[in-house]
């Protein structure tokens, strides 16, 4: 008898940029890292690839049309929380877009703001400040909690 594989589940983040702005959301009401900053994004749904799920997301959490041309996937992270959770992020850079950014759910987030990238908020989830520290130094992929 064949045993299962694991599976790891994957998620996209957004990494918006406008200049030298980034625009996070902080976290409510999700069981992951609540009251924390952090890039609009989420899981990514069957039968739908990673470009498909950051421009869902983007119009799901922000009300703002993205263009598969104008995004790029800058780092990969293979992450494992404390819990035991393994997931693969995809953060995707995004300097264009449609619309103007704005809270579309209030259940999940109580804040979107545009922080400076070298001056983020202390309660910026610890990820989102390594995927930042890799991008600047062109680093693609990188691992996280596994120590």
């Amino acid at each position: 008898m064949q045993q299962e594989r694991f599976k790891v589940v994957p998620f996209v983040s957004l990494i918006l940029k406008r200049g030298s702005e980034v625009l996070l959301i902080r976290r409510i009401n999700t069981g992951i890292e609540d009251g924390m900053y952090a890039c609009a994004g989420g899981g990514v749904d069957g039968n739908e690839t990673i470009v498909q799920a950051v421009i869902r997301e983007a119009a799901e959490e922000l009300g703002i049309t993205l263009k598969k041309e104008a995004i790029k996937v800058v780092h990969i992270l293979h992450r494992k929380y404390p819990q035991g959770q393994e997931m693969i992020g995809f953060y995707v850079e995004a300097t264009v877009w449609e619309g103007v950014p704005a809270n579309r759910e209030p259940h999940k987030c109580d804040d979107v703001q545009w922080f400076d990238i070298e001056q983020l908020p202390g309660n910026c989830q610890p990820s989102f400040k390594h995927v930042m520290a890799m991008v600047d130094r062109n680093v693609f992929f990188s691992e996280m909690g596994w120590e």
